[in-house]
């Protein structure tokens, strides 16, 4: 069995971007817009396409969506059908690299980013580039062609190590390491939030920062390297879940269709600069996680298997890192799927999807 589901022709990826987009939202804004997406390919960028053309269909918007990748040849197996589509390009680029917009963007929703820690680790100057330079340079297109909304999806890593459990608000601030590679990512998503603060000030752009917190479901790749996939593959592939540590840490774990239905709802009806996107009844510890993720198939019988940790550079240190939503819940959003649900939804895509 192989790592991915050819995303964009699953039958959960296509319930939950219908879903969302059958969502009351003020939809309209997108009619005859062009969109840019950039990571296309990737999990939460895929959806957040997905549900552009979903709500395309639905109220006959004319918008068309642009998505760009650096690797045309391994997004054309995730998109799938999305390439026969007329409302739907694909365009192959690398956001590190300088280039003029060949479309008239108006909305840029900027997800390229090298999220798996293994990349942190291993290529720390790429990740730095790709989060700093690709959001400037995207920054700059965007102002040359007129400015517009532009829509940086970040991550709850930018808070860093904040004392105490409680969950974290956009107003906090901890500390990070930035002399340690790994923090190529951290920092360089504080760094992307501050290039787009400059901008909004300097050019007019309307800006958003959006914090995911830890986000599992569809599309994530058996060989990601972070607890939700590692745990996701211990399950397709029929194995005992195979823990690194006692699992005490605790993160906020939401369902991919629930947190792109909270961007959707940060970008139509909110004002703020940053937004979390966490569902609060996610936040659980990875002991919990691996624990419904083995009970979602019963039938299995998958059992926890405790082993001695591995090289913890490789992960996150921060224990504890829960995020609070109430400001996106201010604007109506609420998640809408549980732990044991959305695992188990995510287990079928493995199941009944198509496999590449």
């Amino acid at each position: 069995m192989t790592n991915d589901v050819v995303l964009f022709d699953s039958p959960v990826f296509h319930e939950d971007v219908d879903q969302i987009a059958a969502h009351p939202l003020p939809w309209d804004r997108y009619r005859n817009q062009e969109i840019l997406v950039t990571g296309a390919s990737g999990m939460i960028p895929m959806y957040v396409v997905g549900t552009l053309l979903a709500a395309n269909e639905r109220y006959g918007l004319g918008m068309h969506v642009s998505g760009m990748v650096r690797n045309a040849a391994k997004a054309t197996k995730r998109l799938g059908s999305a390439l026969q589509r007329g409302d739907f390009s694909l365009v192959e680029a690398d956001v590190v690299e300088p280039r003029p917009f060949d479309r008239a963007f108006s909305i840029v929703f900027h997800g390229a980013s090298p999220a798996r820690p293994s990349l942190h680790k291993s290529s720390p100057v790429s990740t730095l580039k790709a989060n700093t330079l690709g959001t400037i340079n995207l920054l700059d297109s965007l102002v040359a062609r007129g400015g517009g909304d532009f829509v940086l999806l970040s991550s709850s890593e930018v808070y860093g190590s904040v004392d105490g459990n409680a969950l974290i608000s956009e107003d906090s601030v901890g500390t990070l390491q930035h002399f340690a590679p790994r923090a190529s990512y951290s920092e360089g998503k504080r760094i992307a939030e501050t290039a787009l603060t400059a901008y909004a000030d300097q050019f007019g752009i309307r800006g958003q920062s959006l914090r995911f917190g830890h986000i599992y479901g569809p599309g994530m790749a058996l060989d990601d390297g972070r607890v939700q996939a590692d745990f996701l593959a211990n399950v397709v592939r029929g194995q005992n879940i195979r823990m690194m540590s006692a699992g005490a840490a605790t993160r906020t774990y939401t369902y991919v269709a629930d947190a792109v239905l909270g961007l959707f709802f940060a970008h139509l009806h909110g004002d703020a600069e940053v937004y979390n996107v966490a569902d609060p009844a996610g936040n659980v510890s990875i002991r919990e996680l691996a624990e419904t993720f083995s009970q979602a198939r019963p039938e299995k019988q998958l059992k926890l298997n405790f082993v001695n940790p591995e090289d913890g550079r490789a992960f996150s240190p921060v224990a504890s890192l829960g995020l609070d939503s109430r400001r996106l819940a201010a604007l109506g959003w609420s998640a809408k799927t549980t732990l044991s649900t959305g695992v188990s939804r995510t287990i079928r895509s493995f199941e009944d999807g198509r496999l590449i």
